[in-house]
């Protein structure tokens, strides 16, 4: 029997494309109701002019995802409160692409946006990976050596292991733990350069992740929850 619980789970694996976080986590799933074989879920987003192609995506992941669950018969999903939510979900509904939403509009579908702002998601979670190895008194020499094998207990190292395979970059255990978004190996001035550009990269996605959560909040009215709890 399928639950909200599964639902949420699937949810959780389905990202904002731009900045890499679960929809779940950013509070873009605003309801979930389950009849039976019939699943019926609602996102929302932090304005009502955020980015159609991010929209789309979203809506789209999130049918697919849910889709997938054992035993779902029909999913509907339904962008709320967005300028483009008519397009968005007309096309989804069916099947359509992007072209297909905004015909005459767009050119060509979203696969070169998502690439890139995937080889984005690599590059902040491998800084977040390097930033703590470092932290943990390891030197730039010895991570340009050091094999992803050897890395444990990192949870970005998880995600990072996930954005290789969607990249077709090698994530096998003797590969190297440190690679540049299109799999070539870094040496220790070569690490040394991209620790420092992929700090900006993941500020940029960390700031962009704070801003839509403080928007969705003014919004929505949603509490802080350091205040929920006082």
């Amino acid at each position: 029997m399928i639950t909200v619980e599964n639902v949420l789970d699937a949810l959780a694996g389905v990202r904002d494309p731009e900045i890499d976080e679960p929809l779940t986590d950013l509070g873009f799933v605003d309801r979930v109701s389950v009849d039976g074989k019939s699943v019926d879920v609602h996102l929302r987003l932090p304005t009502f002019f955020c980015a159609p192609n991010f929209a789309y995506l979203m809506v789209a992941d999130a049918m697919k995802a849910v889709q997938a669950l054992p035993e779902v018969d029909d999913v509907t999903v339904t962008l709320d409160d967005h300028f483009a939510s008519d397009e968005i979900n007309g096309a989804t509904a069916t099947g359509g692409g992007f072209d297909e939403a905004f015909p005459g509009e767009s050119v060509g579908e979203l696969g070169e946006l998502r690439d890139l702002f995937t080889r984005k998601a690599f590059t902040a979670r491998q800084s977040r990976v390097c930033d703590a190895q470092l932290r943990a008194g390891r030197t730039v020499e010895e991570l340009a050596a050091a094999r992803l094998g050897a890395l444990k207990g990192d949870p970005n190292l998880t995600r990072c292991i996930e954005l290789r395979t969607q990249l077709g970059i090698d994530a096998s255990p003797d590969s190297p733990a440190f690679v540049l978004a299109d799999g070539s190996a870094l040496d220790a001035a070569g690490l040394a350069r991209f620790v420092r550009v992929a700090r900006l990269v993941r500020l940029s996605l960390e700031g962009n992740a704070g801003l839509c959560r403080s928007l969705l909040a003014t919004r929505y009215g949603i509490p802080d929850p350091e205040e929920a709890v006082r």
